[in-house]
């Protein structure tokens, strides 16, 4: 492969590192204005705060009860991951397993609530959640989130099983393994990396989802990014340090989940994988 050398290659490269530059310096002096904030006694019109410390962490936690917010925010991803892993899994493996008439039209089904903006669907599903009783509830949370969460785990799942080679579930059939067998022993271990991914990736979603979760979260069911936005737009006088201390919990919440996917996710793996499926095909 040549590579260009040209004046025009080299101005191209210069730009894109220089935006790229330009976006991470940008973003890592907004995230540190709003650490340094959270830990400000004083901040008016000069470079650095008065002082620093430690209360206005504490004070975020009485005020917005975090404690209770956190459960609550732990408790949806749980369950949105639990049953989207379930329900996604079971589907993904029908859909790249079986072949039946309309089933481009299904994954294309599965695919819209990952193209069109949440608001398109979330406020008339809002609605009906509402008019059944489950708006503010818990489980209207759970429910409002699964609709992105299960089709984003089959459209992840659906190249992993490709890959596997039918002959193998087959020969371990032939040789009396049972469908509760066949899955742990067989299929588990080969499919492990692809829910990993899948699941936390959608663990992490969940934590981040605002839209469909402010629709219909109520007093007792609001997750960590609902409560900031009360914090923030709310009636009242609150210390902006406050609000930044909040803001860096719930920061703090989203990096260690998303880091710990990184660590687990190679974000090339699911089109890498996807591209050895087509190619198999």
């Amino acid at each position: 492969m040549i590579r260009d050398r040209g004046i025009g290659s080299k101005l191209w490269r210069t730009a894109v590192w220089a935006v790229t530059i330009l976006f991470v310096l940008n973003l890592l002096g907004v995230i540190a204005t709003v650490v340094m904030n959270s830990l400000a006694t004083r901040w008016l019109g000069t470079w650095l705060p008065v002082d620093f410390t430690t209360r206005w962490y504490f004070s975020a936690w009485r005020e917005f009860q975090l404690t209770e917010v956190l459960l609550v925010t732990f408790q949806v991803v749980f369950v949105v991951t639990l049953l989207s892993g379930l329900i996604g899994i079971t589907t993904a493996y029908a859909l790249a397993r079986r072949e039946f008439a309309g089933k481009r039209f299904a994954i294309l089904v599965f695919l819209l609530p990952l193209l069109v903006p949440p608001l398109t669907y979330g406020i008339p599903l809002a609605t009906l959640l509402y008019q059944v009783g489950l708006g503010g509830s818990f489980w209207g949370v759970v429910i409002i989130n699964l609709v992105p969460s299960i089709p984003f785990v089959v459209l992840v799942m659906i190249p992993f099983i490709e890959q596997i080679d039918p002959r193998v579930e087959a020969a371990a059939r032939v040789f009396g393994a049972g469908t509760g067998s066949l899955f742990l022993r067989i299929l588990l271990p080969l499919l492990l990396p692809g829910m990993l991914a899948a699941l936390l990736l959608v663990l992490v979603r969940t934590i981040a989802m605002f839209e469909l979760t402010f629709l219909v979260a109520g007093p007792t069911s609001q997750t960590l990014v609902v409560s900031l936005y009360y914090a923030v737009f709310a009636s009242g006088v609150r210390a902006s340090q406050s609000i930044d201390a909040m803001a860096v919990v719930y920061m703090v919440t989203t990096l260690f989940w998303l880091v710990l996917a990184l660590r687990f996710v190679n974000p090339t793996q699911i089109v890498a994988r996807a591209k050895q499926s087509q190619a198999a095909h």
